[in-house]
Formats: structure tokens, C-alpha cells, sequence
């Protein structure tokens, strides 16, 4: 009887073990994301854009980013773009019927409403960086 208990200590000791590798992974890449420079950006001249536009939108978008927007990242877009496809996906939901019927529908529905978001986030994200690029290249013509 104890032995049985002391099995299923250790299995969900493995499991835990096995999610924490992967979180600590996920922070790993993550982390070596938000450091590597997208190629073509010239540093000092980004730094000085954003020495002179530091109180205005773009310090606060940079804020939200954790500094990596600053250092023009590949994960510069952070967290935003699936928390904005979130919010939109919610109030789709309100209005619209069919997907009102999805979210009546179960795990089945749940699984097909994240799908949606996904890849709400995925074109999303495809403008925001398009849009943070187009912007970029606007202000840096003046340095």
C-alpha cells in the first residue's frame, strides 16, 4: 500500500520535473530572442531615436516589449499581438452567433476558438511588425 503511494509521488514528481525543463527552456529562448538584433539595423542609430522619443508612445510600446522594441529584437513584439487576438476573439464572441455556438459546444469549441486565435495573433503580429518597421524607417530617415 505504501509502495503504491510512494509510485505515484514519484510519476507526478516527473511530470512536474518535465514541465519545469520546459518552462525554464521556454525563458532560455525566449530570453535569446529578445537579444538578437534583426539584421540590417544600425544600433546607434536606433539608440538615438529613442534617446529623443523616450516620453511618447514609442518609450511606452518599448516598455510593453521589456526593452527589447529598444534594441529592435526578433521578439520585439512580446506577448501583445496574442493578448490584442484574445480580446478580439472574446468580443467577436458576444456579437457573433456562430462563434457564440462554438463556445456553447465544449472543449470542442474551446480548442477551435484558440485555434481562430492563433492565427488572429499570427496576422496580427504580421502588421503590427510590418507597421513598427514602416514607422521606424519613417523617424530614422532624421538622424
Amino acid at each position: 500500500m505504501a509502495q503504491e503511494g510512494l509510485l505515484k509521488t514519484a510519476a507526478k514528481m516527473g511530470e512536474l520535473k518535465s514541465r519545469l525543463f520546459f518552462v525554464l527552456g521556454a525563458l532560455v529562448v525566449y530570453r535569446l530572442g529578445a537579444h538578437i538584433p534583426v539584421p540590417g539595423i544600425d544600433p546607434d542609430v536606433l539608440a538615438k531615436l529613442f534617446e529623443s522619443q523616450s516620453g511618447g508612445i514609442l518609450g511606452m510600446f518599448n516598455m510593453f516589449s521589456g526593452g527589447a522594441l529598444s534594441r529592435f529584437t526578433v521578439f520585439a513584439l512580446g506577448i501583445m499581438p496574442y493578448i490584442s487576438a484574445s480580446i478580439i476573439m472574446q468580443l467577436l464572441a458576444a456579437v457573433s452567433p456562430q462563434l457564440e455556438q462554438l463556445k456553447k459546444e465544449g472543449e470542442a469549441g474551446r480548442r477551435a476558438i484558440t485555434k481562430y486565435t492563433r492565427y488572429g495573433t499570427v496576422l496580427l503580429a504580421t502588421f503590427q511588425a510590418l507597421g513598427i518597421a514602416i514607422m521606424l524607417e519613417g523617424n530614422l530617415v532624421w538622424f
